[in-house]
């Protein structure tokens, strides 16, 4: 599907720059943990959003018109995808009462094991890709199946996994009932314990994993370009930080966005099962010869059916909650301020606290 050739040298220079802004990051959350504001998180959101559309910008004039489509396509598709890796965060932190000063040092670590986890999975596709065309109807049909998933099963499936998981590692490990700052070990009373810390990470990383099976053969459907496959997922995961800070408290009453990013799914599927037909070398298919008549989506077509699909579903959303009367502009503002106001947010009392707190009392 892929037409042009990348020139080595922007190749290159585009993964130093981007890697110096990914440390760059890493070091400000380092040396700077903070629960940001509303206004701060939308104008680190703002910056990476710009600076994505520079690199399409780029894309456009050093390759041409159709690796900038591909990458503008894929960037909004990881980015919609990683919206709803959004919502599963909010619920791990929710869940393990993760302390909200914590909680951008605990996301950055997040995003990190994304990207890992994702490069490690573009490999193995462009390899597969590259050997064996046939898996573009295994990829095709996988995303189909998740589509259907994603509009019928409910957020709540979601809130029972990690329940369960918090239920095996607690008989498996002793655990501290507090956190301990990002320390993943602590020694108390002679006795080294875990702290509650490295189950958040675990969830994290499991959840990292789930969106990289997903996300990777949906973009893979958009471009076979490995570097726009990996380019639009870091800036699709870059600002994913202060996304969740700025919308953590509304993605939950966006109602409909699961429909969305279902049915961006199903279109890319259908799309990959059309391109693997087209390709066709499958001997019990068409006897091993190309389907021809199967019609071939251009990069504009899906760029289009993206935008429109996340559109209608978020404009959708907002309908509902402002008819509903739920909907208040200024309500993420005081919910931050009220966060702001306890920072040190503890997990419930459990265990020795519980029966030291009864004894107190």
């Amino acid at each position: 599907m892929s037409d042009f050739v990348i020139p080595a040298w922007f190749e290159i220079s585009s993964l130093i720059v981007l890697s110096v802004i990914l440390v760059l990051d890493l070091l400000l959350v380092v040396r700077r943990p903070h629960v940001p504001s509303p206004k701060e998180s939308g104008l680190w959101v703002a910056f990476y959003v710009t600076l994505a559309l520079i690199f399409a910008g780029l894309m456009f004039v050093v390759v041409g018109p159709q690796a900038g489509g591909e990458f503008v396509a894929g960037w909004l598709t990881e980015y919609s995808l990683s919206i709803d890796n959004l919502f599963v965060f909010v619920i791990i932190m929710a869940q393990f009462a993760v302390p909200k000063k914590m909680q951008q040092e605990v996301l950055m670590i997040g995003i990190i094991l994304a990207l890992l986890f994702r490069g490690i999975f573009i490999l193995l596709g462009a390899a597969l890709i590259e050997n064996f065309s046939w898996i573009f109807y295994i990829f095709g049909i996988f995303l189909l199946i998740t589509a259907a998933q994603q509009a019928f099963s409910g957020r709540e499936d979601d809130e029972a996994r990690e329940s369960a998981l918090i239920r095996v590692l607690r008989k498996r490990i002793a655990i501290t009932d507090d956190f301990h700052g990002m320390k993943l070990r602590v020694k108390i009373d002679g006795r080294r314990l875990w702290t509650p810390l490295l189950i958040v990470l675990i969830a994290i990383g499991t959840t990292d994993v789930i969106f990289a099976l997903d996300s990777i053969p949906a973009i893979f459907g958009i471009t076979q370009s490995p570097f726009i496959v990996f380019t639009a997922n870091i800036f699709a995961l870059m600002g994913l930080r202060q996304l969740y800070f700025l919308l953590g408290h509304l993605v939950d009453k966006l109602e409909y966005l699961k429909y969305g990013i279902a049915f961006i799914l199903a279109f890319i599927g259908v799309k990959l099962i059309f391109h693997a037909m087209h390709e066709n070398e499958l001997p019990f298919i068409n006897g091993g010869e190309h389907i021809e008549w199967v019609p071939v989506i251009d990069t504009v077509t899906s760029l289009l059916v993206i935008v429109a699909a996340m559109a209608v579903a978020v404009v959708a959303s907002l309908v509902k909650l402002r008819v509903e009367n739920r909907y208040i502009p200024t309500a993420l503002a005081r919910a931050t301020d009220d966060d702001d106001d306890d920072d040190s947010v503890a997990p419930p009392e459990s265990g020795v606290n519980a029966v030291s707190e009864e004894t107190r009392s």
